[in-house]
C-alpha cells in the first residue's frame, strides 16, 4: 500500500506533426488548478466531477484532481484512524496526528508550487459563496480535508492553520459530497471550462443578485407563452426586464442578499456573511453527529 496521492485527469499522448513546443493552446498540467482532497473513502472521487464539463476539462488537463487516503498514514496494525472524544460523549473523531500526516504527505506532491489554501468541509465553517468560489478559482488550486465521524481533533486544524468552510446548514454523513460540491463550483469558473465563458457573468450571485427566468421555445406551452418583450428584439428593454427580475426575485426570496445589494458602501461578501448570520436559525449548528457540510 502507498501513500502517495492518486491522481485523475492525466492528459493522452498522441502523435503530432506540430512540434510540442509550438502548440501553445495545450493545457499545462503541471501549472493547471489543483483539487487534492483527503478522505477516507478516495473511490468516491472523481465521482460527479468527471462528468459531463468538468469531466471533460479533467481529461483535457484544464485543471488536476488529487486523492489522498487519509488511513494510509495510521501507523498501528488496525490502521485506525479515529478514537474516543476527550471529555466522554458518543461517536468517535478522526486524530490528529493521522490527519497531519497525511497533510503533509501533500508538501511533496505541491514542491514548487504556489501554495494553495487548506479547507476543512464542517457545517461550522465559513459559509461558502459564489464569491468565495471565485477567489479559490483565481488561485493555485485548493487541499480539501474530508470529516467523517463527530469530525476532526481541534488540534490539527489549529496547528495547520486550516480554514472551515460549510456549503449549508445541515449535516452529511461525510465531506465528500461537499468538496465535490465546492470543486464544481471552482472548476466551471476555470478558462475554457464552459463552452461561453459569458454564462458565468449573468448568472446567480455573479453581481449580487439571483438571476432572472429563462425560457426557449416553444413561444407558447401549455398556456403558458414566454413574455413579449423577450421576443421582442430590443435589446434594451430585454436588458431591463432581465434586470427588474432579478432584483424582485432576490428581494423576495433571498431578503439577506438585497440587503448586502442596497448597501453599496459594505464588502459584497462580508455583507453577505453579516446577513447570513442574521438570518440563520437558532440552533442550526447543534447537535451535530457528522462533520461534513
Amino acid at each position: 500500500m502507498t501513500d502517495r496521492a492518486k491522481s485523475h485527469g492525466r492528459l493522452a499522448i498522441r502523435p503530432s506533426v506540430v512540434p510540442r513546443a509550438l502548440m501553445t493552446d495545450r493545457p499545462d498540467v503541471k501549472r493547471a488548478w489543483r483539487a487534492s482532497v483527503l478522505t477516507l473513502y478516495p473511490e468516491m472521487f472523481p465521482g460527479i466531477l468527471g462528468q459531463s464539463l468538468s469531466g471533460k476539462a479533467l481529461d483535457l488537463g484544464l485543471w488536476a484532481l488529487d486523492t489522498v487516503n487519509i488511513r494510509q498514514f495510521a501507523h498501528d496494525k488496525h490502521r485506525s484512524v479515529d478514537d474516543t472524544p476527550a471529555g466522554g460523549g458518543a461517536g468517535m473523531v478522526m486524530k490528529p496526528d493521522v490527519v497531519a500526516r497525511a497533510l503533509d504527505s501533500l508538501a511533496g506532491e505541491r514542491r514548487g508550487a504556489p501554495p494553495a489554501p487548506v479547507l476543512y468541509m464542517s457545517p461550522r465553517g465559513r459559509p461558502f459563496t459564489q464569491a468565495m468560489a471565485r477567489e479559490l478559482s483565481d488561485g493555485p488550486g485548493v487541499t480539501i480535508l474530508c470529516g467523517r465521524f463527530e469530525g476532526v481533533d481541534q488540534r490539527v486544524i489549529d496547528a495547520r492553520n486550516i480554514t472551515e468552510v460549510s456549503i449549508g446548514d445541515y449535516v452529511l454523513t461525510g465531506g465528500e459530497l461537499a468538496a465535490q460540491v465546492l470543486i464544481d463550483a471552482c472548476v466551471r469558473l476555470i478558462p475554457r471550462v464552459l463552452g461561453n465563458a459569458e454564462s458565468a457573468l449573468h448568472e446567480s450571485f455573479a453581481n449580487g443578485l439571483l438571476e432572472h427566468p429563462h425560457y426557449t421555445r416553444p413561444a407558447d406551452w401549455d398556456g403558458r407563452p414566454i413574455p413579449d418583450v423577450l421576443l421582442s428584439g430590443h435589446h434594451g428593454r430585454i436588458a431591463a426586464w432581465r434586470d427588474e427580475q432579478s432584483k424582485a426575485l432576490t428581494k423576495e426570496r433571498r431578503p439577506d442578499l438585497w440587503r448586502a445589494y442596497l448597501d453599496k458602501d459594505t464588502d459584497p461578501v462580508e455583507g453577505q456573511e453579516r446577513s447570513d448570520a442574521a438570518t440563520a436559525p437558532k440552533g442550526a449548528q447543534k447537535d451535530i453527529d457528522d462533520e461534513s457540510a
